[in-house]
């Protein structure tokens, strides 16, 4: 258990259409501390958004408890609203004011005097490298700079934590690296961050630790690290095979120290406990066969990633 955690779920159970429709969320435990980046992976459907949404008290829980900052977002939204900062997967900006205005108007609604916002604001403007465009309209920005812009209107009331849901989706990777950047910064100024990405570099760039959640269930949850070393392989080999599958991956399955083979979108991908010799009798035992292609690597989020959650495309 994390002391004064930033961010606790207890039971977490979100139902749609009654006690028998969709179970977004069932039964979720999670803690996040305070100044720790914390990230939530799972495929399309598997219960990311419908967790963020019950902890920025957007979405109603069927039942369990979220206390974020110590305040339960369902007995006391109101309270927790100011210690939340939010940045959805769309772009949320008001397209009505100016760059500027976005600031100076939510730091008004979280109650800071005018004079207050207005320092608030260009101070933002500035740190965010937005202050050329202060007067622009949110329409005449770039993505990157729209995103910038998001999570500086989330942090302008000075929140203690800060959800973000995909932020870094459809950027360049300019944009991506420079956000990166800044949620690095919040992390060393105290904030806790919670995000939900589909970037597995992300995640493993990012966050201390990593929750890995499936049709609304945790699967697994700790350090980027321990969850590489959780699959029991210290190496990967993909082979792009042109010709039949299923008996190469037959021949590869009996070979020493092999933990697994599974198809892939191209061929096979080969996950050993060791490394030593492993290329060499790979290619001694695919002899015969119509291989494109071989490639070798260690162990990667996105490993841990696919054999938990499967290789199944999701709508």
């Amino acid at each position: 258990m994390i002391t004064d955690a930033a961010i606790r779920i207890d039971g977490l159970v979100k139902h749609y259409g009654g006690p028998s429709g969709i179970r977004a969320v069932d039964g979720i435990d999670l803690e996040v501390g305070q100044a720790e980046i914390f990230g939530l992976l799972g495929p399309n459907g598997a219960g990311k958004t419908t967790t963020i949404g019950v902890c920025t008290t957007r979405v109603f829980a069927t039942a369990g408890r979220v206390l974020v900052h110590g305040v339960d977002v369902d007995a006391d939204p109101a309270l927790a609203k100011r210690f939340i900062g939010v940045v959805t997967q769309y772009n949320t900006l008001d397209r009505s004011c100016t760059v500027r205005e976005n600031l100076y108007f939510h730091a008004r609604y979280f109650g800071l005097p005018r004079a207050a916002a207005r320092r608030r604001a260009d101070a933002l403007l500035e740190r965010f490298r937005l202050s050329d465009r202060r007067d622009s309209m949110p329409d005449e920005l770039s993505g990157g700079m729209a995103q910038r812009l998001q999570v500086a209107r989330a942090i302008s009331h000075g929140p203690a934590v800060l959800f973000l849901d995909e932020p870094t989706a459809g950027l360049d990777p300019q944009s991506r690296l420079a956000l990166w950047s800044i949620v690095r910064d919040l992390r060393d100024e105290g904030t806790a961050v919670f995000l939900t990405t589909h970037n597995m570099l992300e995640a493993e760039e990012l966050c201390g630790r990593v929750a890995i959640i499936d049709h609304g269930r945790i699967l697994q949850c700790d350090t980027p690290e321990a969850l590489r070393r959780s699959t029991g392989a210290e190496t990967v080999i993909d082979l792009r095979v042109d010709g039949a599958r299923v008996a190469l991956a037959d021949i590869l399955r009996r070979l020493p120290h092999v933990a697994s083979v599974a198809e892939t979108a191209d061929g096979l991908r080969l996950l050993a406990s060791t490394r030593e010799n492993m290329l060499q009798h790979v290619v001694e035992a695919a002899r015969g066969h119509a291989i494109a292609d071989i490639s070798v690597r260690e162990p990667t989020l996105e490993t841990v990633f696919i054999e938990l959650t499967g290789r199944a495309l999701r709508d």
